[in-house]
């Protein structure tokens, strides 16, 4: 007979395709459109998936590329499993919920398209990204390559090692709007000297949402024998790629932006041939050397957390990436094109598929970026994020799968009359 703890612990094990929600979207996917150009316009589709979420619609989130809100179905996930553990955190959290990170870890490994033994769980891609920039055995002199385009946080990772071990960080600026991507390779092939060690490159730009050739980037890094870090925070599950596609050996990412995960969750991708050489950010035992999990051993924390993440997984393999990517792109043209024809309208993005995706940072001449940004939230409840840049500035727009043309029109006319009339 099943004991009541047994079935308490069945309810919470059991995955989501129970669950409405899932049971709704999975439904829907069946009967969508194929063509992903498409299924982008179909707009009863989305609606569906919109459902998906509970959301204020007072105002409309478009930073998504900082984090996004997760669908209901992981919310309740994350929540259930909370008050699972606190029942008994010891042996419920610990015993029973903790080992259902590695069921997580294969999921995640199939998504990024590579072996489960090379997937660490994190908290978000700084922590990922910091492992690697601190990981790695450097010594006074030695050279880090990145951008101008980097993330803030891995800029100052790399400084406080300049500042402890004596190295140099060296930031080439590649064009923020290329018109190939030769020059931004050419960018980080013009930075290498006998000096650098370690080379850092984004592969979705976080300022401007430019996409890297990022296979370029490490075959040129392995060509002079240089280890190089991809940041994919604002890249993983936005548009279609695998491991394959970038031939990476070290790569971080948040998974609470377009994977749509619980707040706080990151993945660390390190090929199985570098674990070893690679020193985790806190300490782990010798016999760990070579094991993924080094990387994990943070001390005590929530398994739900990471648990939720295979909801997040399953939520994005019934839309499917090649559907989100194109419904990206069709918002994206839906609101440039009605302001691309203003003069004081200057997009800082190459909207050229091949460029970018979900991403896009726009001025308009004359209006500082905080004080348009401001103007959009109080006047429009419409939340954008402002970029500053060494060579430009504007406000960064990133809807997601839960955004309506409603909002993007709304945000459209909004921008049509900064353009045409000011903000005063």
């Amino acid at each position: 007979m099943i004991s009541r703890r047994e079935l308490i612990w069945s309810g919470v094990c059991c995955a989501a395709f129970r669950n409405e929600t899932l049971s709704i979207v999975e439904k829907l996917i069946a009967s969508a459109e194929r063509n992903p150009s498409l299924a982008a316009q179909d707009e009863d589709f989305w609606a569906q998936i919109q459902q998906a979420f509970d959301l204020d619609r007072n105002v409309v989130n478009f930073n998504n590329g900082g984090c996004s809100p997760a669908p209901r179905i992981v919310e309740e996930t994350l929540k259930r499993q909370i008050d699972y553990a606190n029942k008994a955190p010891s042996y419920y959290m610990w015993q029973q919920l903790e080992p259902e990170v590695e069921s997580v870890r294969r999921r995640l490994a199939q998504t990024f398209g590579c072996d489960a033994e090379e997937i660490a769980l994190t908290r978000n891609a700084s922590e990922s990204l910091e492992i690697c920039l601190l990981g790695h055995d450097l010594k006074p002199g030695d050279e880090v390559l990145t951008t101008n385009l980097d993330y803030p946080r891995m800029i100052t990772t790399i400084q406080q090692r300049e500042r402890r071990d004596g190295i140099k960080l060296v930031q080439v600026k590649p064009p923020h709007v290329p018109k190939s991507k030769h020059e931004l390779v050419a960018a980080f092939e013009a930075g290498i000297t006998d000096k650098t060690k370690l080379m850092l490159v984004s592969q979705v730009s976080f300022k401007n949402g430019m996409i890297f050739p990022v296979k370029d980037v490490c075959e040129l890094g392995r060509k002079h024998g240089i280890p190089v870090i991809v940041d994919g925070a604002h890249a993983f599950c936005q548009f279609p790629f695998t491991h394959k596609d970038l031939a990476c050996d070290y790569y971080g990412t948040s998974l609470h932006k377009w994977l749509m995960a619980p707040m706080g969750t990151g993945m660390l991708h390190v090929n199985k041939q570098k674990i070893e050489g690679l020193w985790p950010m806190m300490a782990a035992a010798e016999t760990q050397t070579k094991d993924i999990r080094k990387f994990e051993e943070i001390g005590t924390h929530p398994a739900a957390n990471h648990n939720a993440i295979g909801e997040a997984i399953t939520f994005h393999e019934m839309i499917g990436i090649e559907r989100k990517a194109a419904r990206f792109r069709y918002l994206r043209k839906r609101w440039t094109e009605r302001i691309a024809e203003n003069p004081k309208v200057k997009f800082h993005t190459n909207l050229d598929p091949e460029f970018s995706c979900a991403i896009t940072t726009v001025e308009i001449e004359g209006i500082k970026p905080g004080d348009l940004g401001s103007w959009l939230l109080t006047k429009h409840g419409i939340y954008v994020v402002g970029i500053t840049a060494d060579d430009f500035a504007g406000i960064r727009v990133t809807p997601n799968v839960y955004s309506t043309v409603g909002e993007v029109d709304r945000f459209a006319a909004a921008m049509e009359h900064a353009a045409k009339h000011g903000i005063g």
